[in-house]
This record gives structure tokens, C-alpha cells and sequence, in this order.
């Protein structure tokens, strides 16, 4: 069976009528780019922001439509909200305030953060108490790797938790944590996560191949990422932990303007140039009111093996000393070892793998403190953040 292509799936959401009833959504210049990975196509509609919710049919239809086309084997399809169209569009109903939060305690009575209320701007996600984002401001610091060990750690301190890998063009969670395969649905939407270790997990590793190019503009990054973040069976979650790619674009912007985050982990090396990296990360969160939970600094020093020798390769301490300078918490060193490079690329990490070893003690103190944050955070008004 020949290979479908953009032109066919074009052609195909013509019979796709768009919010005037008059014209379909490829005529109104609604439809993103088209992506189509093995069998799979993944496009995004652009809609008036305060309309998103009544148009909720017509992606339905797009989708359903895409489906039914032979050799597709499966559809992404998401709303972009735009605030262009949304000037130019016919005034809208008010859309219904979704359901408030509720606090929830685990098999041991221990309470769980409260799930945060919706609030202007922001809506949360049935079932998660509290969504924590692990940043950093560059590449090659060891944050994967960090947010991996850092759910792990808040896992094995007793609590329920889901990790989402927010990088779209680099997705690492499947190899990290040594899981293959593709995710179900369920009524051919909501998505079912993978799970590993305890771990609830998605990523857009799991929807494309390890080896495919993402090559999606920031509207189609965006979409893609809420849609990974909200029409998922995460189930009742005591904190989602959000894998966020570096640097300080697109995804970060998204999930600060439109997500409640409890706060942002920032890892970094000690050295200053990472550093200077990291500060534009540490910025960012402040600036759009994001609570800063504190900086690791990863690679902190490296322990011959041999020898019992420490070498401070990359130097030592500067992680600590901008904390103290911006007045936020200091979370922790972790050490530059083989087994930590090694259980990261066999995906067995080490708090799942060595629970009792020295390195999988200060994840877990790592998470111990941020989740003492968290936990202890009085509820806080959004922002209005307004990108121009």
C-alpha cells in the first residue's frame, strides 16, 4: 500500500467544515503543517483562543476523517489557540469553568499536595496535585538524567508520579528508562502512559521513531506538548515531574503561560559558563512568577574509582554560590560517576537499580527537599502573561 502524503491529507480535510459553516479548514488556512511519520500524521489547527473549546468538534471530525484514510495507521491532532484569529473571529460563548482540584492522602495517610485550582489562564490536570519543571538554560548538564533520578527519588520517598518528557525534538525518557513500544488509547483519544519502575510516563518517543526528525514550528510544538499533558490517563498523581528541554523557547514559554507549575528545578554544572546559561533559565521562571524550587548542580566533582581520588572537573561549588546569591535553595551536589552515565544509557537508573547506593541517597535527598516546598506552598494568584 503506497505511503500517504501531505497532499492527500490536505485534500482529504477539505470535506472538514470550518467554524463559518461556509468553508472547510483547509481554505480558512487553518491546518499547520502536516507531519506524517510511519503511517502516522500529526497536524494542528489553528482557532480563536476563547473559541477553543466550542471548536473541540470540528478536530474531532479532522481526526476522525484522517483515520478512516487507507495506510493511516493513527492521528494526532490538536488546537492551536491563536490570538490573531481570535480578534478576527465572531465573538464567542463563554466556555465553562472546568471542575476545581481536590486535595487527596496515600494508603498511609500521608497528604498529598493539593491539586491546584483552575485559574485565569491556567487550567491544571484532573488527578496531578502539583507539576514540578526540570530546566536548565543549556544542553549536555545531565537534566534528563536528573528529572529521571528526581521522580525516582520522590517515588521511592512514597509518592505517586508521573514523569512527561517535554522535549519534542529530543525526546530521551524511553531510552532513560528502558521502555519500547507504542502507547494505547482509549476511544481512539485519550492515550494510556508507559510505565517502568513505578513510574507513569509519556514522551514523543513513544509516538514516533527514535530516528525521526521532528520538524514542527512553535504553534505545532506547543499543541502537541498540552495535548501529551492533558489527554493522557495519568490517573491520580501526587506531582508530574516535566522533563523540559533546554534553554529558555517555545515549550518553556507554553508551559509557564498555560500550566499551574508548583515550581522549577534548574540544573547546572559548576562551571561559569553553564552558569551564565542557567541564570537566563532562573530569569525566565521569575519572571513569569514560576516559584524557583532551588538549583542542583550536577557533575559536582568526579571520585576516581581506583584511586578514591576527587578531581573538580568542571570546578566546584559555583551551583551553591549562585544560590546563596539569588536567595534560593541549594538542593544538592551530585557526583560525575561511570555508573551513573552507565545505568543512564542501559535505562536502568541508579534509584531504581542501586536504592541503597551513595548516589540514589542524594536523589533522594534532592527530592526530599524539593517536595518540602512544594508541599508547604500557600496558593498563589496566576499572572497574566500576555506574549505580543
Amino acid at each position: 500500500m503506497a505511503d500517504v502524503t501531505k497532499e492527500q491529507v490536505l485534500e482529504t480535510l477539505k470535506t472538514v467544515r470550518g467554524p463559518d459553516l461556509e468553508h472547510d479548514i483547509v481554505a480558512l488556512g487553518m491546518v499547520s503543517d502536516v507531519f506524517i511519520s510511519d503511517g502516522k500524521v500529526y497536524f494542528s489547527i489553528t482557532v480563536p483562543a476563547d473559541r477553543a473549546k466550542e471548536l473541540e468538534p470540528m478536530r474531532l471530525a479532522a481526526e476522525r476523517v484522517i483515520k478512516e484514510m487507507p495506510g493511516v495507521k493513527g492521528a494526532l491532532v490538536t488546537l492551536t489557540a491563536d490570538k490573531k484569529a481570535a480578534a478576527a473571529a465572531p465573538a464567542a460563548r463563554p466556555a465553562a469553568n472546568p471542575p476545581h482540584g481536590h486535595a487527596g492522602h496515600d494508603h498511609a495517610g500521608h497528604a498529598h499536595a493539593p491539586q491546584q485550582p483552575p485559574r485565569a489562564g491556567k487550567i491544571g490536570v484532573p488527578g496531578i496535585g502539583a507539576i514540578i519543571a526540570v530546566a536548565s538554560g543549556k544542553g549536555g548538564v545531565g537534566k534528563s538524567t536528573t528529572a529521571v533520578n528526581l521522580a525516582l527519588g520522590l517515588l521511592a520517598n512514597g509518592l505517586r508520579v508521573g514523569i512527561l518528557d517535554a522535549d519534542i525534538y529530543g525526546p530521551s525518557m524511553p531510552r532513560l528508562l528502558k521502555i519500547s513500544g507504542r502507547p494505547t488509547q482509549i476511544d481512539g483519544r485519550i492515550i494510556n502512559p508507559m510505565e517502568n519502575y513505578g513510574l507513569k510516563v509519556m514522551s514523543m518517543g513513544f509516538l514516533v521513531d527514535e530516528e525521526t526528525a521532528m520538524i514542527w514550528r512553535g504553534p505545532m510544538v506547543q499543541s502537541a506538548l498540552l495535548q501529551m499533558l492533558r489527554e493522557v490517563a495519568w490517573g491520580e498523581l501526587d506531582v508530574l515531574v516535566v522533563d523540559m528541554p533546554p534553554g529558555t523557547g517555545d515549550v518553556q514559554l507554553t508551559m509557564a503561560q498555560q500550566v499551574p507549575l508548583a515550581g522549577a528545578v534548574i540544573v547546572s554544572t559548576p562551571q561559569d559558563l553553564a552558569l551564565i546559561d542557567a541564570r537566563k533559565g532562573l530569569n525566565m521562571f521569575r519572571k513569569v512568577e514560576v516559584p524557583v524550587l532551588g538549583i542542583v548542580e550536577n557533575m559536582s566533582y568526579f571520585i576516581a574509582p581506583d584511586t578514591g581520588t576527587r578531581y573538580d572537573i568542571f570546578g566546584h561549588g559555583g551551583a551553591r554560590k549562585e544560590a546563596e546569591r539569588i536567595g534560593v535553595p541549594f538542593l544538592g551536589e551530585v557526583p560525575l560517576t561511570m555508573n551513573i552515565r552507565e545505568t543512564s544509557d542501559a535505562g536502568t537508573p541508579l534509584v531504581a537499580s542501586e536504592p541503597n547506593g551513595v548516589v540514589a541517597g542524594i536523589y533522594r535527598g534532592i527530592a526530599a527537599k524539593v517536595w518540602e516546598q512544594v508541599a508547604g506552598q500557600p496558593q498563589r494568584p496566576a499572572p497574566t502573561i500576555v506574549f505580543e
